[in-house]
Parts: structure tokens; C-alpha cells; sequence
């Protein structure tokens, strides 16, 4: 299923791709562009054969029951290297080879990282928001810029996150008793409805259940080959 068209060339060096960061934050959109979606996808990356090798997952879940509907692996040679602030150029290339395999087409991304809660505004949900034309969002296990107040031990209480004098996400407690998660807008999409979206495919996990079933298939753990789950 080919929706993507190709934004910029991805044959780039370290400093090429950080101007290009500048420019790209410049068209990212913070505003809802959605507001009901039916399928939303998990999107998450590991790496094989001691980083030689990048390895994608997507699952697409149906919002309303949180049940997978779809879910594909893709695999690439690394080519860019490890950089901190540059990972969406090492990781995407395979993300839109797998995107390429869905069969249901989500209309809401939460990435397994950052959206605009980025040094340059510019992490891997929005710049992937911004060249698949979807409303994105960040699910972050740790904080790669800002600051924040502590976050109240309950399920659902969350605090700003601010850089520069920006509130450039949440840090949302998504359990009580574990580390909260950084939450950020990515692309056609407003931090209120980042955070409710989130909020929304909790279950009893530190995880929302989109990201917490990509990290598996990426991670090679708990894979289903079926006509949905299939790896290249």
C-alpha cells in the first residue's frame, strides 16, 4: 500500500540533515487536523547484527477496542550513521519500507519517540508525520531536551515540558509507581489531543498499547507470522 511520496533525499551527511531539520520544523503543523480516528498505528525500531542491520515494526490497532488489525516488519542495511538528534534519518528509510506493507492504513501515528520535544523540533514523529501526511505524536521512554516539575504519582496526572520558554510536551504518569513517558505533538496534531490520544490506548502497561506491541515486533519478541505480520 504506496501513500508515501518521497519528501527529500535521504543520501545525506550529519551536518546536511541537521540544516535540513531546520527547515523541515518550519512546516510542522501543531494544530488537529483530526479528531476521530479509527486505526491507529504503533511505529518502533530495533536493530540486528550489531546495528548493520535496522528492523521495523508498524501495528495498526482499531482505537476504539485497541485490537490489532495489522502489523508488518521491514528490514534495511543502516545506512546513516548513529548521531544523537539524528535518529529519524537512520531509522525512517525502513519505517516507510514497512509502511509500504500495510494493508490497513492508519490515520493517526504514535512513534516510539519524540515529536517537537527535539533540540531542533524536529524528532522522528514529526519529521515521519511529515512525509507520510499524517497526524503524528511522540511516545518518548526518556527526555532527550527540556525541563520539568515533578510528576504526580497517578495514572493520568502530567506536568509541561518546556525548553526555551516552550511547552514542547507532556511528561505523563501513565501508571502509578513507574517512570512517566514524554509525550510530544509530531505533526497535525495539538499536545491536548497528543495527550488524550495516549491516554486513550492505556491499559496496565507503562506503554500505550500502539507503541508497547511495536517495541515487541521490533524487538523480535512475541512476533505473529500470519498475512499481516510479515518480515522482509
Amino acid at each position: 500500500m504506496t501513500r508515501i511520496k518521497p519528501l527529500h533525499d535521504w543520501n545525506l551527511t550529519p551536518k546536511q540533515a541537521v540544516q535540513l531539520q531546520k527547515e523541515l520544523a518550519q512546516r510542522v503543523v501543531l494544530e488537529d487536523a483530526l479528531y476521530t480516528p479509527r486505526y491507529v498505528a504503533g511505529v518502533d525500531v530495533g536493530f540486528e547484527d550489531g546495528g548493520a542491520t535496522t528492523r521495523a515494526a508498524v501495528v495498526v490497532l482499531q482505537l476504539e477496542t485497541l485490537e490489532p488489525v495489522d502489523q508488518v516488519i521491514a528490514r534495511r542495511p543502516t545506512d546513516f550513521p548513529y548521531v544523537p538528534g539524528l535518529l529519524s534519518f537512520r531509522e525512517i528509510p525502513t519505517v516507510l519500507k514497512a509502511m509500504e506493507k500495510l494493508t490497513v492504513w492508519p490515520e493517526l501515528l504514535l512513534c516510539d519517540g519524540h515529536g517537537i520535544a527535539h533540540p531542533r523540533r524536529l524528532g522522528i514523529a514529526s519529521h515521519l508525520g511529515l512525509i507520510a501526511d499524517l497526524p503524528s505524536l511522540g511516545v518518548g521512554k526518556s527526555r532527550l531536551c527540556g525541563s520539568h516539575e515533578s510528576v504526580p504519582d497517578r495514572k493520568g496526572a502530567w506536568v509541561p515540558l518546556q525548553d526555551k520558554g516552550m511547552t514542547i510536551g507532556a511528561v505523563l504518569r501513565s501508571r502509578v509507581g513507574v517512570k512517566p513517558i514524554y509525550i510530544s505533538a509530531g505533526h497535525k496534531i495539538s499536545l491536548d489531543t497528543a495527550i488524550h490520544t495516549v491516554l486513550r490506548c492505556l491499559t496496565k502497561y507503562r506503554l500505550p498499547e500502539t507503541t508497547r506491541l511495536a517495541d515487541k515486533l521490533a524487538s523480535n519478541r512475541g512476533i505473529t507470522r500470519n498475512s499481516t505480520g510479515t518480515e522482509a
